[in-house]
């Protein structure tokens, strides 16, 4: 046998392992091609049924008996009152939290101290609590059984069934989502800036605003943005706390609550769009938030 047909030979086998092997590879990667479609074709339907029809029957409702009464549902007065209280709420919430956050995540990530996985803890906490039931928690604290009431009654300062509770209650559902966003980014900063900048003589807060704030700018108008969304939408334990004093205590939420109670549905739409129109604002916001960090970030 030639030289020529021994090599012939030799490498036959080779060709042959080399086709299988493509063979294998080409069905992988068409069952990974149909795996694929599969889970696409899920998470559309998925969206599609959870979030997509829910918010088109609510605009069609809305509007299913023309403008004119469409306007005239969201230009009530109960309804506008609702709105504002909502806004100022939602405020409240975002201001309070924005501080608290920021410093807590701060003392966190840059600081030791005795009872720091008890202040995690307790940051966490609002999570684990259905807003029901600290709606209840806080009827009991400053309600008319409350050892506080005589002095928050002389002080002339209610909390219960008044807007403070209102305030205090959407505080509490957001309270952990601004510091949660903030405190990875400042646990993976390190302290090793702060510190240099302290040894050359710069003082707390001015660390704080060059240093420490550029890095996390954006992970806090993140966290700014959640708390928003779920101040705005927040029904539990401002139901418990309110009282349903339409005109006073009443929240976005609620009214479409007693909108749908009193049989009144189109105006329940027409309020529910609000919100919709709300959340779409927000979502909008969070998402150019999201680009603009990651192309600083990539820079």
């Amino acid at each position: 046998m030639s030289g020529n047909a021994k090599k012939a030979v030799r490498n036959k086998p080779e060709k042959i392992v080399s086709r299988e092997g493509n063979t294998e590879i080409h069905a992988q990667t068409a069952g990974s091609k149909a795996v694929k479609i599969v889970l696409i074709t899920i998470s559309v339907l998925f969206l599609f049924v959870m979030l997509v029809m829910p918010l088109i029957t609510v605009i069609y409702e809305a509007f299913r008996k023309g403008v004119i009464p469409y306007f005239e549902a969201i230009s009530d007065p109960d309804t506008l009152s609702a709105l504002l209280l909502t806004l100022e709420a939602t405020a409240f919430a975002v201001v309070i939290n924005t501080v608290f956050g920021v410093f807590a995540a701060w003392a966190i990530s840059k600081f030791r101290f005795r009872g720091k996985k008890l202040l995690v803890t307790l940051i966490d906490l609002p999570v684990t609590v259905s807003p029901i039931i600290a709606g209840l928690i806080f009827v009991l604290t400053f309600g008319r059984q409350s050892a506080l009431y005589p002095l928050l009654e002389e002080l002339d300062f209610m909390v219960v069934y008044a807007v403070p509770g209102i305030i205090l209650a959407t505080v509490f559902v957001t309270f952990p989502f601004i510091s949660r966003e903030i405190l990875p980014v400042l646990e993976a900063q390190g302290t090793d800036e702060e510190e240099a900048a302290a040894l050359m003589g710069a003082k707390g807060f001015a660390i704080f605003r060059t240093i420490t704030l550029p890095h996390i700018k954006w992970a806090l108008l993140y966290g700014i943005v959640l708390c928003a969304a779920r101040a705005m939408g927040e029904f539990g334990a401002v139901s418990v706390l309110s009282g349903h004093l339409r005109g006073k205590t009443v929240t976005l939420p609620l009214q479409v609550e007693i909108l749908f109670g009193d049989n009144k549905f189109m105006p329940a739409f027409a309020v529910s769009s609000i919100l919709v129109v709300l959340a779409i604002v927000i979502l909008i916001v969070r998402s150019i938030v999201e680009y603009i960090g990651k192309r600083r970030g990539e820079k």
